[in-house]
């Protein structure tokens, strides 16, 4: 008698998903050997196996809803957030390239997230985007021990005066000057940009993180109408 196939029993239940086969009178069992959930639990177990098929075969295959998510978190997938490639996190429903970009560019000059708050600051994501990753999600700390926030109201660098950028952590009148100075070439894009042109030390933007925004600068005056005089 030939050997069965290690698929055959994932094929069985592809095809019982599909209808193309009757489902089968065994409840289905979970790991601690009690029966599941009838048909629904059932098709997570597919589901589940489908994808970690589709990842073995794929290892830069891109998650596409809060459902994959939920079955790679079930694989034991995890993503360093301290440590993730771009491969990494363009697994992650919708996120995007320039979101990428602004974490790698934290990450190589030596910033550190300390949690999803410090993720959903510094990317302005959605809560419910959020959400969609977290299960995923690991925040290890690599070297000294994370900084305490620091809480004050968030001070918009691209409008602020010298008085209201003085309450940002570790600002002083030399690092305060030459942040005006560079703003005025040109408006800060977000916090690696800020790192970048001001030379902030990790530790500083880990702390600065929630504590600043990019608005837009503020536009300039508005002049009144022209004054439309009577011909003679």
């Amino acid at each position: 008698m030939a050997k069965r196939h290690w698929l055959d029993p994932l094929a069985r239940r592809l095809l019982i998903a599909s209808g193309q086969l009757p489902p089968s009178q065994r409840p289905v069992r979970g790991g601690s050997g009690a029966p599941s959930a009838p048909s629904e639990r059932a098709d997570d177990v597919v589901e589940r196996e489908l994808l970690e098929l589709k990842l073995r075969q794929d290892p830069a295959l891109r998650l596409r809803n809060a459902e994959e998510v939920r079955h790679a978190a079930a694989l034991g997938w995890r993503l360093d957030v301290n440590r993730a490639t771009a491969a990494d996190w363009l697994r992650l429903p919708g996120c995007r390239s320039d979101q990428v970009d602004l974490l790698l560019r934290l990450q190589s000059s030596g910033v550190q997230l300390s949690g999803p708050e410090d993720l959903l600051e510094v990317l302005q994501l959605d809560a419910d985007q959020l959400r969609l990753w977290q299960p995923l999600l690991e925040f290890r700390w690599y070297g000294s021990p994370a900084p305490r926030p620091s809480p004050g109201p968030a001070v918009a660098v691209n409008r602020a005066d010298a008085k209201a950028l003085a309450a940002l952590p570790a600002m002083d009148s030399t690092r305060c000057g030459r942040l005006l100075q560079e703003r005025a070439r040109g408006p800060f894009r977000d916090l690696a940009d800020l790192q970048e042109r001001l030379q902030l030390p990790p530790e500083v933007v880990e702390r600065w993180i929630g504590r600043v925004s990019f608005l837009p600068p503020a536009a300039g005056p508005v002049l009144p109408p022209a004054v439309q005089r009577p011909r003679r």
